[in-house]
């Protein structure tokens, strides 16, 4: 499954599975790294277990589609038309998957302990209105208030864990992201290097703050002035600073920047005793913490907004969009139901609570890429397929 660019595309990119194996390893060893340096705090703010923290992070991105975030897009917009408020969103999509979708037990979900759901939610919060990130949507919120029960009311904090985990997916992001994309010949560390002139980094940074910076000051958090210097500071120290050819040398500096950038942001955690009810438990170095912000920001401008990207990715929404409307077609007029697996005939044809729309996203968000192509291909005449198919 797609992380930032399809897996397909060559050797070098990090998919889902492998990205989510690396934010789970980097998890746990924070979790270990606290439970060992501060046992007093972690006592004092009810545990950290590093089980419970690694699990998390192996199931964080189980809820998104095939496509990632462009897919993610288009069935929120789909579902959203289809009559349903909250759409679709990746994150309430993994609890989802976790509590009711996954066939471990008769009536499904994995029967997960509290503390590992409350460790999954990145958002623990319910819905609200013109937000886009929640925990669970409303036909699973049963679940969702079963795993917050036993916190304060009106708490909507994550937990210790779970503030681990999403550091952990923030930084394997930003270091194995843009480890991939230099080794591709995209992101021009070469060029953003404190070593050559700073034309390269002028044109970044005007590009985060003046041409996709424009209503992001809230989702960036910090004022551009100390992200400039944060990200100055990086540039500083000894990135990579030749053009990636795939010599062994070269490979070599590579695994070891990247090694060294993950032991720093590894240390930037402390965990702390909150002092209300919107305290944090965990608290991250600032200067670290907008040096992962900016890192993260190199993928946007040099691989996301790459415009051969944006055609594909365009391409993507009209696979996804064409699957949803002809399955959700069919679910609704009950006829051409053998279009759909028996799983979803069974479901559609059960007292089950979930519309036809969300039995549908279900259907398509659990595809791999391959299939969705596929059916897609197959579906609109595009190629015959095989019978035995």
């Amino acid at each position: 499954m797609t992380q930032v660019v399809s897996p397909d595309e060559a050797q070098v990119f990090h998919n889902r599975l492998t990205h989510s194996l690396k934010v789970a390893q980097l998890a746990r060893r924070l979790a270990e790294k606290l439970v060992r340096e501060q046992p007093d705090v972690v006592d004092a703010v009810g545990g950290v277990d590093p089980d419970t923290t690694e699990a998390a992070a192996l199931a964080h991105d189980l809820g998104h589609p095939p496509f990632g975030h462009t897919a993610e897009e288009e069935l929120r917009t789909r579902v959203s038309e289809a009559g349903l408020p909250d759409g679709f969103e990746g994150n309430a999509q993994s609890f989802r998957i976790v509590t009711r979708l996954a066939v471990r037990f008769p009536d499904g979900g994995l029967n997960l302990t509290r503390a590992t759901l409350n460790a999954l939610l990145k958002y623990p919060w319910k819905r609200k209105p013109g937000q886009r990130k929640f925990g669970a949507y409303e036909s699973d919120l049963e679940h969702f208030d079963w795993a917050r029960a036993p916190l304060p009311p009106r708490d909507e904090r994550k937990t210790a864990e779970a503030e681990l985990m999403d550091w952990a997916d923030d930084v394997t992001y930003a270091v194995h992201d843009l480890a991939d994309f230099y080794s591709a010949g995209l992101i021009p560390l070469d060029r953003l290097s404190s070593r050559k002139d700073d034309a390269e980094r002028v044109r970044f940074l005007k590009d985060v703050f003046d041409v996709r910076g424009k209503g992001r000051e809230l989702e960036l958090r910090h004022r551009r002035q100390d992200l400039e210097e944060a990200f100055l500071s990086v540039a500083k120290i000894e990135l990579p600073f030749e053009r990636f050819t795939g010599t062994r040398a070269q490979r070599f500096r590579l695994r070891a920047y990247t090694s060294t950038m993950i032991g720093r942001y590894l240390g930037a955690v402390r965990l702390k005793v909150p002092t209300s009810t919107t305290d944090r438990f965990v608290e991250i170095d600032r200067e670290l913490e907008m040096q992962v912000t900016m890192l993260k920001e190199l993928t946007w401008t040099y691989v996301i907004e790459n415009p051969s990207l944006v055609m594909q990715q365009r391409g993507h929404c009209v696979v996804i969009g064409e699957l949803f409307r002809i399955f959700h077609e069919a679910a609704l007029g009950k006829k051409n139901l053998r279009l759909l697996p028996p799983a979803i005939r069974e479901q559609l044809d059960s007292a089950s609570p979930d519309p036809e729309a969300r039995i549908v996203a279900d259907y398509i968000a659990g595809m791999t890429e391959r299939q969705a192509l596929n059916t897609f291909l197959k579906l609109t005449g595009v190629v015959p397929g095989s019978a035995f198919q």
